[in-house]
This record gives structure tokens, C-alpha cells and sequence, in this order.
């Protein structure tokens, strides 16, 4: 009997398995409310994206590229505008200091966890040459976020060559690139790649790969099945059958989720993290068959609708707070926030990829010039009535 798969990923560097997350917390000093806070937002982020998909579309969405991204952005925004970033990441009245060390042990440790497995993480800031921003701003995200400053002419072609090139570069070639083009009004990008590639723990036998029917929504079509019959982790829930296949040494994992009844879209719906949370702690090491499709998705989507749904209103307005990039308060705004993704998945495990990539502008609301007299300037003394000027001045030195 052919067997409808119907799958959906679960992120194994946030929906981690707690389990597994027991495992990592010896290496990777990362506190639990953290963890929950990062997981929590997964979950939102997942369901209000998919809210905003067609459900004909396949996905692939790194919520991990997303929250580090937001994070820098986050080190620039005050008062409303910080408050709605912070709350959609789940870090109210979370002190800096704190949130900003833990960006920086996920940054320089999670590359470390698994020797059998590669996972990079890359964070570049590029700023338009005569564009000046807060010199705390840009050291936060060189220390904190270990991002690499550019500082580049936006208006020559050659930059926005270098901006793909960088994103190539950190997704091994998987995403090239990010961008189109670089619009007068664009100041800064604050860029995260990501970038995974492990091997099954029990590789998929090559040899007993077939052709089998997929029963999409959009139609039937002929797929390349793998297939194991082995011990696996594994759990029958009510709504879905859930299945668990590690990488390398097994701390890092993919979770099989299909549904039985529902659609993929209600059963996630459905979910959040204490309920994910319930069903890995019920995975049993059980005797199973399992055929999973090969696949290959190249997904793209602007998410500002989507952060908007979610709380993050003000940063996409001219009422922005981003003065801690540069001041005062109403110059820039958050123009978009895009992500390109990459995932294939073989017999032989798993290549994946995400760029998130953020998109300051100046805004359309009038900027206040600035006179700032440190240098020699001249004035006058004049009657208004009559126009007659009385003095000329200038001041060379002081």
C-alpha cells in the first residue's frame, strides 16, 4: 500500500529535542528560559508564517537566522520600537547585556557541538560609505554578534556583487543571492547566514531507493522514496505520527512530523512548544518502516507582514526608533526583512542553508539638517526692513 508522506521539518538548532537539548547544555551555557523564549518563538513565527503561505507551496524557514538577525537589529531600536522587537522575540524587560551574551555562546559554540556535523553561522553588517552610525552600535555587533563591518559605496554595482558573493560564500554556494538591487534610500544591511550539512547517524540504503507515488495537494506525482526498517525514535500521537533521525553523533536531529487526519497546516496550527515539548519526551526507541521522499526546495519571502502579524509594527514605519544606530529618532526605518533558504535531503543526510537579511533605509519624513559649526564658518549682521547687512564675519580659529 503506497504511503502518503506528508512531512514537515523541525528545525533541529531551535525545535531542539529536550533530550537532546540535556545533551548540549553541557557544552553550550545556554539558560533554560532562553531556550524556552527562542523555542516559543519558533512556534509563533511558524504558525504566523504559514498563515501567510499557500498551502500548494513547499517551505523551508530557519527561525534561528530570523531571531539572531532580529537580535542586532534589537541593539539598534529604542523605546517603542525596541519594546515591539523585544516582546516578538520574547525577551521583555530582558536586560542587554544578557540577551547579547547569549547570541554570542550560541554564535561561537553551536558550530562546536557535533565534529560529525557542519553548521556554520555568519553575521556581516554593510554600511553605505557616508552613512555614519553610532560607533556602539557597530561595536556591539563586531563583539557580540562576531558580525564583519563593510563599508561600501552603495550606488556601485560592485557592492551589491559583494553583498551576493558573501552570502554564497557562508552558504557554501547554496544561496547566491540575497539581493537585486540597492535603492538610493538604503543605508545598512544586517545579514546572518547559516549553514548546515550533516550526514545520517544510519545512512538511508541507497540500493532499496524507489519510485512511488506523492499524493501532493495539487496533484499525484512520482517521487524518489528512500525507505529504513529499523529502530527509530518514534511516537503515535493523536493528530500525527512524529519520527526522530539524527546526525553525526546524534545531537543533532531531524523530526518527521505527519499528520494523520488533518492538514499539515491545522496540525501545526495546533502546536506549541510545551505541546512539542510533551510529544519528544514520549519518543520510544521502536522497530519502524519508514519512507521519506528525496527533496530539494529553493524558498525565498519577505517577512515583513508576517513580523507585522506578530507585534513588530513601528520598525516598518517613519515613527521607527532605530537612534541607536544613528541619531535622532524618525531617521531610519527598517525597510524589509527577507529570507533565502536552502534544503536537500538524501540518503546520505542532509545540505541546508538560510540567509535572513535586513534592510535599513532613511526614511520619507523630513530630516532635520544638522549645523554643526566645528569647523571655520562665516555669519552676518543684517537689518531685515531695509536688507542692509551690517557685518560680515567669519571664524577661522578659536
Amino acid at each position: 500500500m503506497k504511503r502518503l508522506v506528508v512531512f514537515s521539518i523541525a528545525l533541529v538548532l531551535i525545535l531542539a529535542n529536550c533530550q537532546k537539548s540535556e545533551v548540549l547544555s553541557s557544552e553550550i551555557k545556554i539558560d533554560a528560559a532562553f531556550s524556552t523564549k527562542t523555542s516559543n518563538f519558533a512556534f509563533d513565527f511558524w504558525k504566523t508564517f504559514q498563515k501567510n503561505e499557500s498551502i500548494d507551496k513547499n517551505y523551508f524557514i530557519s527561525p534561528l537566522s530570523l531571531h539572531i538577525a532580529l537580535g542586532m537589529l534589537l541593539n539598534g531600536a529604542d523605546t517603542q520600537t525596541k519594546t515591539e522587537i523585544q516582546k516578538v522575540l520574547g525577551f521583555e524587560n530582558e536586560n542587554m547585556d544578557s540577551i547579547n551574551s547569549t547570541y554570542l555562546e550560541l554564535i561561537e559554540k553551536l558550530p562546536e557541538v557535533d565534529p560529525k556535523v557542519i553548521n556554520t553561522i555568519a553575521n556581516s553588517v554593510w554600511q553605505e560609505k557616508s552613512f555614519l552610525p553610532e560607533k556602539d552600535f557597530i561595536n556591539t555587533l563586531e563583539t557580540q554578534f562576531k558580525a564583519r563591518l563593510y563599508v561600501e559605496s552603495f550606488s556601485s554595482p560592485a557592492t551589491l556583487t559583494k553583498i551576493n558573493q558573501w552570502a554564497s560564500d557562508n552558504t557554501n554556494g547554496k544561496i547566491k543571492k540575497i539581493l537585486e538591487e540597492i535603492s538610493p534610500s538604503q543605508v545598512m544591511f544586517l545579514v546572518n547566514a547559516l549553514y548546515f550539512k550533516g550526514d545520517w547517524t544510519n545512512q538511508f540504503d541507497a540500493k532499496t531507493t524507489r519510485k512511488a507515488d506523492f499524493f501532493g495537494t495539487k496533484g499525484t506525482t512520482v517521487v524518489s522514496m528512500m525507505n529504513k526498517n529499523e529502530k527509530l525514535k518514534y511516537v503515535d500521537m493523536p493528530d500525527y505520527q512524529l519520527v526522530e533521525l539524527p546526525y553525526g553523533n546524534e545531537k543533532y536531529v531531524m523530526h518527521v512530523l505527519l499528520p494523520k487526519k488533518l492538514s499539515v497546516e491545522e496540525t501545526v496550527k495546533n502546536l506549541d512548544n510545551e505541546k512539542w515539548k510533551a510529544a519528544l519526551s514520549k519518543l520510544t526507541s521502536t522497530k519502524i518502516i519508514l519512507e521519506l521522499p528525496k527533496f530539494t526546495i529553493e524558498y525565498s519571502k519577505k517577512l515583513n507582514e508576517i513580523l507585522i502579524q506578530m507585534g513588530m509594527k513601528k520598525a516598518f514605519t517613519n515613527e521607527a526608533d532605530l537612534s541607536k544606530i544613528v541619531k535622532p529618532a524618525g531617521r531610519l526605518k527598517v525597510d524589509f526583512v527577507k529570507q533565502d533558504t536552502y534544503v536537500a535531503v538524501d540518503e546520505k543526510g542532509t545540505e541546508a542553508a538560510a540567509v535572513t537579511t535586513i534592510g535599513i533605509e532613511v526614511t520619507s519624513l523630513p530630516v532635520y539638517p544638522e549645523v554643526i559649526c566645528n569647523k571655520p564658518f562665516a555669519f552676518m549682521i543684517s537689518e531685515k526692513t531695509s536688507n542692509t547687512i551690517l557685518y560680515l564675519g567669519k571664524v577661522s580659529n578659536l
